[in-house]
Formats: structure tokens, C-alpha cells, sequence
């Protein structure tokens, strides 16, 4: 049996990618194996939990909210799931992750979102989407990304003085038609 390092659990609304909008449980691991200076999460902190912690905390916060879906974020989760301990076996909440591809992600999770890091070759071979964070020295790595076969999106650089790229990722999007906007929802809203 695993024990997982876990920032957080909680409910909110996801705020980027396909998903954008929709009720979700989050599950925040800590650790990463990248170090990229606009992440938001602090990676010094978190509990061990065990699966049955996790489901069951999951769970609660699931309770007659049929329509949610459950979305393992970090850092990088990757780091710590397992093909032969699948999370959330008989729940009806659709699974998504968000990683930076750099490792393999368990078969069991449904949906994969994939943000390429440092223009480093994501290992997943098929992604559900890929989202840029958007960064003007890195349109060559991006456009090479283009005839992905999944959803394409590019989401402003968020720096640390509250300011963003907006405008420049605007302008790219309406270059290249196949790539979307992907704005951070739950920040515009005040939520986690």
C-alpha cells in the first residue's frame, strides 16, 4: 500500500483548459520534478495520506454533486500514481490530471491534460489537451506542437506582480487559429 504526499483536497471550479467552469474536487499533490517560477503551489507543504484517506475525503466533498469531476493537479502527480493502484475505482466522476508530461500517466485516469515545460518532450503519447503557458521565446517549441492531435490551448503568463502576457497571447491565438484562450477562470472569479 502507497502513502501520498497531498497538498490539499478541496471543491471549487476549474479554471483552465476544456474543462473551464466546471465543478470540480481537487486533489494538489506536493513535489514536482521541474521548477518553473510561475507555479502557485508550495511544495514544501503536505500530509501522507493513504488511498482510503484520499477517497474518502474525495468522496465527501463529492456527495450529491453529480456532474463534478475529480482533477489530480500538484506539482506533478505523476510523481506519485500507480497503474496498480487506481484512484477512485467505482466512482462516476470523471478522472483528470494535469502534468507536465514528463512521466507516464496511470491508464486509469480519463482525461490528460498536458503543459509541455522548458520545451521538454511531453512522454505522453496521447494527450486529451495541451496548454502553453504562454511565453513569446517558446512560439517556435509551440507552433512545433500545433498538429497535436487534441485540444490546443494557450494560457497567459501569470507573473508574481498580479500582471499578465494577456494581450501578447491574444494576438497569438488570432495568428494561429489553432490554438485556443485558456484565461485562469478561478482567479478572475476570487476562488481556489
Amino acid at each position: 500500500m502507497y502513502t501520498y504526499r497531498v497538498n490539499e483536497i478541496f471543491y471549487s471550479i476549474q479554471g483552465e483548459g476544456e474543462f473551464a467552469g466546471t465543478p470540480a474536487v481537487f486533489v494538489r499533490f506536493s513535489g514536482c520534478n521541474l521548477a518553473c517560477p510561475w507555479c502557485d503551489t508550495d511544495h514544501s507543504h503536505g500530509v501522507e495520506m493513504t488511498l482510503a484517506d484520499i477517497e474518502k475525503k474525495v468522496g465527501e466533498l463529492l456527495a450529491g454533486r453529480d456532474g463534478a469531476i475529480i482533477v489530480l493537479t500538484g506539482g506533478e502527480p505523476a510523481l506519485q500514481l500507480h497503474d496498480d493502484e487506481p484512484m477512485f475505482f467505482g466512482f462516476t466522476a470523471r478522472i483528470c490530471i494535469e502534468t507536465n508530461g514528463t512521466l507516464p500517466v496511470p491508464d486509469w485516469v480519463d482525461w490528460i491534460t498536458v503543459s509541455p515545460k522548458n520545451e521538454l518532450s511531453p512522454v505522453v503519447p496521447r494527450p486529451s489537451e495541451l496548454k502553453f503557458v504562454f511565453e513569446p521565446e517558446h512560439i517556435p517549441y509551440i507552433l512545433s506542437m500545433q498538429e497535436a492531435d487534441c485540444v490546443k490551448f494557450i494560457q497567459p503568463l501569470a507573473r508574481k506582480d498580479g500582471t499578465a502576457n494577456l494581450r501578447e497571447a491574444v494576438d497569438f491565438v488570432l495568428a494561429h487559429p489553432r490554438f485556443k484562450l485558456s484565461v485562469q477562470l478561478h482567479k478572475m472569479i476570487g476562488v481556489r
